[in-house]
């Protein structure tokens, strides 16, 4: 297993939230805001900010890599990045010189994840075919991974033109860091091990220990395919208050709310308080607590999962900046330490064991 300090990060899509007085803020204001809330994770002591790409109204951030040049100019320590990078829907030259770039302007802070992305707005916009979604993505991942090697690179494929002897700027002075997001599919899994990319899998119904087998075959692909280990990452909601009950209450309206807008479109059944007791819960996906009950999710996490990085998507709905704010500063200086002494203190446990699951 690969064993790495344990990274603590956040990540937002840049949910349009509401003001003081109650009213839906507008996209500028809220992409101020997450430049705001990197900059405060920054110091915190936080390891990682990720910001979300989307394309519709929800939120307010469709180009990543402007928002994190932004915060990089005011901060110093953390690594900034995608939430992911729709790559299906863009062209990977044009994604890897713009990473570049941002990890130029941020002195090697830079990371990219990659992925397919939860909504499909960005492929009319852009004008791709559905109905070429795995042959997108597939093609596309291949093609970025011959660009991080920062040579020329001859390439053919169906969905873009062809490269011969073509070479990308600015390189890098280390390399780009990049990972996959996955959902839950195991050929995206190995199909990640084969080009080499840190996985993040992103959690966002169930008990975590349910992926325990995608971190398994992550871990026997690349050990079969001949690579080095590689960081699993979490990706999961959640928000930070005093106690349980103020972050429930805090939380409850954004969530519903968001749950309830994807679920029109999507026919999911009605979100309440029921279903979210049940995710906020042992067994549900949603790190919403207190310090206390948030950091003993996490460990839990880490010893049924072996990732070395959990990044929470700290906003969701319209729960107001400063209370985000409030969430992000209690999730570096409260629940950060905790889950550092709770995996100290505490020997590994078998997934089941970790969840309280028998």
């Amino acid at each position: 297993m690969d064993v790495r300090p344990l990274e603590l990060g956040l990540d937002t899509f840049g949910d349009i939230s509401r003001g003081p007085d109650g009213s839906l803020q507008s996209d500028a204001q809220t992409i101020r805001n997450v430049v705001e809330q990197a900059v405060l994770a920054d110091q915190v002591g936080l390891s990682f900010f990720g910001v979300g790409e989307h394309h519709r109204k929800d939120f307010a951030v469709t180009s990543p890599e402007m928002v994190l040049a932004a915060a990089a100019a005011r901060t110093e320590n953390i690594h900034l990045g995608s939430a992911v990078t729709v790559l299906s829907s863009d062209d990977p030259v044009r994604v890897y010189e713009r990473f570049a770039t941002l990890d130029a302007v941020s002195n090697g802070r830079a990371e990219v994840i990659l992925g397919r992305g939860s909504f499909i707005e960005s492929f009319p916009l852009f004008g791709y075919d559905l109905a070429d979604y795995e042959q997108l993505f597939e093609e596309k991942l291949e093609l970025f991974s011959l660009l991080r090697d920062e040579k020329p690179v001859t390439w053919s494929g169906r969905t873009r033109a062809a490269l011969q002897d073509a070479d990308v700027y600015p390189k890098t002075e280390n390399g780009l860091k990049a990972w996959v997001g996955v959902g839950g599919s195991p050929e995206s899994v190995v199909r990640t091990a084969r080009y080499g990319y840190g996985l993040v899998l992103a959690i966002i119904g169930g008990s975590a220990a349910r992926f325990r087998p995608y971190a398994d075959l992550y871990r026997r692909s690349l050990d079969e395919l001949g690579k080095p280990q590689m960081p699993i990452s979490v990706h999961s909601p959640g928000h930070v208050a005093e106690t349980d009950q103020q972050a429930w209450e805090e939380a409850f309206e954004g969530v519903a709310e968001l749950n309830n807008t994807i679920g029109r479109e999507r026919g999911w059944p009605e979100y309440n308080r029921m279903r979210f007791q049940h995710d906020v819960g042992p067994e549900g996906s949603m790190y919403i607590g207190s310090p206390e009950t948030v950091a003993t999710k996490i460990a839990a996490t880490v010893r049924a999962l072996g990732n070395s990085r959990f990044q929470l998507k700290f906003a969701s709905g319209s729960i107001s900046h400063d209370k985000l704010m409030s969430s992000i500063e209690l999730y570096g200086t409260k629940v950060l330490p905790l889950v550092h002494d709770m995996l100290a203190d505490t020997p590994a446990q078998t997934p089941a064991s970790a969840f309280g699951i028998r």
